[in-house]
């Protein structure tokens, strides 16, 4: 398989594993899509590390199969395509992006699908699809603007350029750079932190801010305080109340 999920303390490892560049052909978009609903819907998953490996994240499109097709074949691949990246963004539990070496197109674009990125001090970022007459078409006109902003975003995806881990973390592309070595250790750590917290309140979180982020803030204050009173009839909410009144802050366990 060019696509794995591996299972450690709470954490889903989706990995993807096509040597030497982890290119993203039809079938690995299609292997990221069903690992991805396989990882919301698995109750011993409970956050998520996407990750391509110790030299690259992901360099892009397979862009020989890519140049075989037609306008025809792609307005009925199109959907398909990002509707596999979509899977990755709606995973409703916290999504940490472990990136080394190159992410770039659909690399990038799949990085941007995480809640949170750490890169490799030696990562590269980019949408280079203009240098090829195209667009960004996983998420990337959309994802990348609403993260970091339209004009920074319009810089990326107009010139094609990369960029290196230091100005990807001042973009706001990245949230933490660390040494090569260290980027799956801290994601995973990262991530089986937040597998230890309340999955409940942890899916409400994400979940109201990714819908206030589409909508008026009206609407997503409805949304939070729909989530909020919700919470009232869990379980693990009684369980950190009763523990911060009698134990203080920090240290109720969840199941």
């Amino acid at each position: 398989m060019t696509v794995h999920l591996e299972v450690a303390e709470g954490v889903g490892t989706i990995r993807l594993d096509r040597p030497p560049m982890n290119a993203l052909d039809v079938a690995v978009q299609d292997r990221i899509k069903e690992l991805a609903e396989e990882a919301a819907r698995r109750e011993d998953i409970r956050a998520v590390v996407l990750y391509g490996g110790e030299k690259v994240f992901a360099a892009g499109a397979d862009i020989k199969e890519m140049q075989a097709m037609d306008h025809t074949a792609m307005v009925l691949r199109s959907r398909a395509l990002q509707d596999s990246f979509t899977a990755v963004a709606r995973i409703p539990k916290p999504v940490v992006a472990a990136v080394t070496g190159y992410a770039l197109g659909g690399g990038c674009e799949l990085a941007l699908c995480a809640d949170y990125r750490i890169a490799a001090d030696n990562a590269k970022l980019g949408q280079p699809e203009i240098l090829l007459g195209l667009i960004p078409g996983a998420g990337g006109t959309q994802r990348l603007a609403r993260l970091i902003g339209p004009s920074r975003a319009k810089d990326l995806i107009f010139t094609g350029r990369m960029v290196k881990a230091e100005e990807a973390l001042g973009l706001g592309l990245v949230d933490r750079v660390v040494p090569a070595a260290e980027v799956y250790p801290q994601a995973h750590a990262w991530a089986a932190k937040l597998a230890q917290g309340p999955a409940l309140a942890l899916r409400a979180a994400k979940e109201s801010v990714d819908a206030g982020l589409e909508t008026d803030i009206e609407t997503g204050l409805a949304v939070e305080r729909t989530w909020f009173a919700g919470l009232f009839a869990t379980e693990d909410r009684e369980r950190g109340m009763r523990s911060f009144v009698e134990e203080g802050p920090g240290k109720a366990k969840f199941q």
